[in-house]
């Protein structure tokens, strides 16, 4: 006997609702809304292989609407994911289950991102879509033809992130990704129009995308809208008319199913209204059956694919790519002997210009861009020609002054693979982009992201540009290297650590001020290391003087000023506080002596520092916002001049 596909929807539903109720923790509401509408698309549209979960021409689905997480769980349950076993499912939300509260892509083959913060899952989807017709110009239908999918709610589409990334997507043309709505007009303080009352259809149309509507549960109607939008050429919001909850008689269509379990007695309703009788975490075996075989359906087209794949005179740069890895000779060596043969005095923001200048040359994979700020940023180079609707094989994207929206894109292009991303704006405007900061970190992409204009040296644009506690402030954030080098050495130096680092992103904090080449001798990676002596005390070593970015060349003058008063002291450069945490304890120990001074300069928050000057070490640097006027300027009016504090030094140490 043929499984209906509304018994598919209801093992869906009855996952979802047994899973919540065991936990007494979730939305119920949203996977047994969109029950029917995941069934088709399933079913009947996504390319997927769940033998082979991270094959690379699969079609990419991404759970925007993240709370509703059971939905992907129960799917990939369903349809033969060696995770999540049913015992996963019955403990949703508990310690040491991989079915956390919020999809995570790290703990589920088959979760493409981790999604959570409303709206940017469907903004990294745009970077996966992205990713997809870069290496479809580059690499050819072949081996990279798929799509991109998303399930979003009303959260997401109200999300500020939401207008920069359907904007984006819609100036790109990216016909592959749609994005299937759940309009089922609920929120969690009730119903949408509390709230907003906006025409999300228009919206999306004036972005450049297609937009069509269907009845939610009514498969044939699903079913004519997913043909519609893969029918036409842009992408496609494809509104899905549902009841939240549906299945629940006395709570669907309310918000009391929107975050919290159904209780005994209604999840015992929706199995009578159903007509579910297996008991929970139960499947009737024709249902489970079925729903393997869906599973099953992708194994020849996957297949195929491998052929295609093994005949290609490109796959091991394919494989290469998709795996992440570097070229085997990649080495910045050659283009750091350069400077040393030949210094020179350039903000660092230039210095990664030029670094850049090899990169891409050395890494066809490379894929930059900035939010508006290209000329400031310095992220285009001779090799990287703007990414376009009508030329995919670009490796520039103009993302326009969407922050949030470039940070998210970029965590899809690296979350699909095949690319490294790097984008450029404004350090202080990192606060419009920190939750994608964050989220590149929590799912451990190489992300790479050029924050320039990095303090008061960026002069008369005055406070509102004037980072003070960014740098710090991501220096927080778990899993994210923060790289602030001197020089030009230094910042080639961190482009590399960056580039080689496959497990996280990372800061890089660029100045926009000209800095004096310190490095002028020929070495290993120093930054590497974090943290390193620059130059050793003449004399008998009194006072270690620590200092990052633009201020280790105070931190030399400083220095000098102290040596002509008999005072010994050592430089430390400390592009990277992560790096430098890393090292044995017996080399921090010799860097910074707890016998002697140790002294921070930095032109930001002075709050952190003691964790390495100590209580009674000094902290120069900025504990207000700054003000507007010429950088040496500002400099000497917070008093990060060595001619201010070398005295100060030299008093503390007299106590």
């Amino acid at each position: 006997m043929t499984v209906s596909e509304k018994s598919l929807a209801s093992a869906i539903r009855a996952l979802s609702m047994d899973a919540v109720q065991a936990a007494n923790s979730g939305h119920p509401g949203m996977p047994m809304g969109m029950a029917d509408v995941a069934t088709v698309l399933f079913k009947d549209y996504i390319k997927f292989d769940p033998t082979q979960p991270k094959w690379a021409d699969r079609d990419r689905f991404v759970l925007s609407a993240g709370h509703g997480s059971m939905l992907i769980y129960s799917l990939l349950h369903l349809t033969g994911y060696a995770r999540p076993t049913m015992e996963d499912i019955r403990n949703f939300r508990q310690l040491n289950s991989p079915c956390a509260g919020h999809p995570e892509n790290f703990e589920l083959a088959g979760v493409e991102a981790t999604t959570g913060p409303l709206g940017s899952g469907l903004a990294t989807a745009v970077g996966m879509a992205i990713a997809e017709r870069h290496l479809n110009a580059q690499f050819g239908d072949d081996l990279v033809d798929h799509r991109t999918w998303v399930i979003a709610g009303d959260g997401c589409l109200m999300e500020g992130i939401n207008h920069e990334a359907i904007g984006l997507a819609g100036h790109l043309n990216l016909g592959r990704l749609i994005v299937l709505w759940d309009d089922n007009k609920i929120t969690i303080d009730g119903a949408v129009d509390l709230s907003s009352s906006e025409d999300v259809r228009a919206r999306y149309v004036a972005t450049g995308w297609h937009v069509v509507s269907c009845d939610g549960h009514d498969v044939a109607d699903v079913r004519r809208a997913i043909d519609e939008a893969l029918a036409d050429p842009r992408p496609s919001l494809v509104a899905c008319a549902t009841k939240i909850g549906y299945g629940a008689p006395n709570k669907a269509g309310t918000s009391g199913v929107h975050g919290s379990a159904l209780g005994v007695e209604e999840v015992a309703a929706a199995r009578e209204f159903l007509g579910w009788t297996s008991e929970p975490f139960v499947l009737p075996e024709d249902v489970a059956a079925e729903w393997r075989r869906v599973g099953s359906q992708g194994a020849e087209v996957r297949t195929a694919w491998e052929g295609r794949l093994a005949g290609n005179g490109q796959k091991a740069e394919f494989e290469r790519r998709m795996a992440g890895e570097l070229p085997a000779d990649f080495s910045l060596d050659a283009y750091i002997d350069t400077l040393i043969a030949n210094p020179q005095k350039v903000a660092t923001r230039r210095a990664s210009e030029l670094a850049l200048g090899a990169i891409n040359d050395l890494l066809p994979e490379t894929l930059g861009g900035s939010a508006d700020l290209t000329g400031s940023n310095n992220t285009k180079t001779k090799s990287t020609g703007p990414l376009t609707k009508d030329d995919y094989s670009g490796r520039y994207v103009y993302y326009g002054i969407r922050e949030f929206g470039m940070a998210c894109a970029m965590n899809g292009m690296a979350l699909h693979g095949g690319v490294i991303p790097y984008g450029g704006t404004f350090l202080v405007f990192s606060d419009y982009m920190r939750g994608g900061i964050r989220l590149a970190a929590l799912q451990q992409q190489r992300v790479i992201h050029v924050l320039t204009h990095d303090s008061i040296g960026l002069g008369e644009d005055g406070p509102t540009h004037q980072p003070i506690e960014h740098v710090m402030s991501l220096r927080m954030i778990p899993n994210l290297d923060v790289y602030r080098p001197a020089d030009i050495v230094e910042t080639a130096e961190c482009w590399e650590l960056a580039l080689k680092d496959q497990d996280g992103p990372s800061v890089l904090a660029l100045t926009r001020q000209n800095l004096p080449q310190l490095r002028t001798e020929k070495s290993e990676n120093l930054s590497a290391k974090g943290a390193y002596r620059l130059r050793a005390a003449k004399g008998d070593r009194k006072v270690v003087l620590i200092a990052t970015g633009s201020e280790v060349e105070i931190a030399v003058a400083t220095a000098d000023l102290l040596e002509a008063q008999g005072i010994g002291a050592d430089v430390v450069s400390m592009p990277s506080w992560a790096h430098f945490d890393a090292q044995p304890q017996a080399y921090k120990d010799d860097l910074l002596p707890h016998h002697v001074l140790r002294v921070s300069i930095e032109a930001g928050t002075t709050f952190g520092w003691e964790r390495y000057v100590g209580i009674a070490g000094l902290r120069f640097g900025i504990d207000t916002f700054g003000a507007s006027a010429p950088a040496e300027v500002l400099y000497d009016h917070f008093g990060l001049t060595a001619a201010k504090i070398a005295p100060q030094v030299a008093a503390a140490l007299d106590h």
